[in-house]
């Protein structure tokens, strides 16, 4: 896999941006920004990967370390998604929010 991402430089530069757009609109992201700061950011990124592309190029597993981040990213948001689902399950039942009976609190 990694001689394929070598061999396909533009491809691994594409997915290497779009992994740390991804990573920095859901993890660093306080709120909207104005649209010529947000480009400035966007632009300050794409030239950040850069780095990241010589680090793949050289053989360092930058895209499948960043696919594990975006993939446990999914799997905190499903998570949230069902707790937020099963807490409006609750309150439409009678039930108190965020009060589990098998918590010890």
């Amino acid at each position: 896999m990694q001689q394929w991402f070598h061999d396909h430089q533009l491809i691994s530069y594409l997915l290497i941006v779009a992994c740390t757009i991804y990573i920095f609109n859901t993890v660093f992201r306080m709120g909207k920004l104005p649209i010529l700061k947000e480009i400035l950011v966007h632009i300050v990124l794409a030239l950040g990967c850069l780095v990241l592309l010589v680090l793949q190029l050289d053989k360092l597993p930058i895209i499948q370390c960043m696919a594990v981040a975006v993939g446990m990213m999914a799997l905190l948001r499903m998570r949230q998604f069902y707790d937020k689902r099963k807490a409006y399950r609750a309150n439409k039942a009678g039930g108190s929010p965020g009060v589990n009976s098998a918590d010890p609190q």
